[in-house]
């Protein structure tokens, strides 16, 4: 009798469990599926330094803020002075002789080849000013100057006019370099995460 009431006990714990674990299991699907939905996580997963410098740099080029922080975010990882082992510099990734080329195009004022290397708000400004300019060259097609920002604009005319690439986003696979192939979709991959997380800054 009291082997019965004990297996009968064991049996009511058991369902009991069961019950619990089942109810705690669909209480964790559910909870992963409101995060992974959610902008916070997003957010934290994706974050923007700099939003200020970056705000400020775009509005002065009429840039998309967005393109800018996932060009940044690729180049650097939002580190101010960051180098290259090919020596880019800074937040931007700017190669030197392209910094000394912006800065007689354009009144900076009294920044440096030191402070882009160094500077956010110093390589943010020239940055921004270098994809408006390559904007410029390449009509807007935001492929081809994300192509050109990483390989130089020569190469991706040079791809472009002996056919190699058509400067589509749908051929990135044609573009020569590696390196390049990946730098456009990596960029792409943010400026979408970066588009549907935050709409604007």
């Amino acid at each position: 009798m009291t082997r019965r009431k004990n297996d009968a006990r064991d049996t009511a714990r058991t369902k009991k469990t069961r019950r619990t674990r089942l109810l705690l299991s669909i209480l964790l699907i559910v909870l992963a599926a409101v995060i992974v939905q959610s902008d916070w996580l997003g957010r934290f997963i994706y974050p923007i330094s700099y939003v200020q410098e970056i705000k400020q740099g775009a509005n002065e080029y009429k840039l998309d803020p967005l393109l800018v922080a996932a060009i940044i975010r690729v180049e650097s990882n939002y580190k101010p002075d960051a180098r290259s082992k090919k020596g880019a510099l800074g937040i931007m990734q700017i190669m030197p002789e392209t910094v000394k080329w912006i800065i007689k195009q354009e009144d900076f004022g009294d920044i440096s080849l030191v402070d882009v290397g160094e500077k956010a708000h110093a390589g943010i400004a020239l940055g921004s000013w270098y994809i408006k300019e390559l904007l410029r060259q390449f009509d807007g097609d935001l492929t081809k100057v994300l192509a050109a920002y990483n390989a130089g604009p020569g190469k991706v005319r040079q791809w472009v006019g002996e056919g190699v690439w058509d400067g589509s986003e749908q051929q990135i696979r044609n573009i020569p370099y590696g390196e390049t192939r990946h730098y456009v979709q990596r960029v792409l991959y943010y400026y979408k995460k970066y588009q549907k997380l935050y709409e604007t800054l």
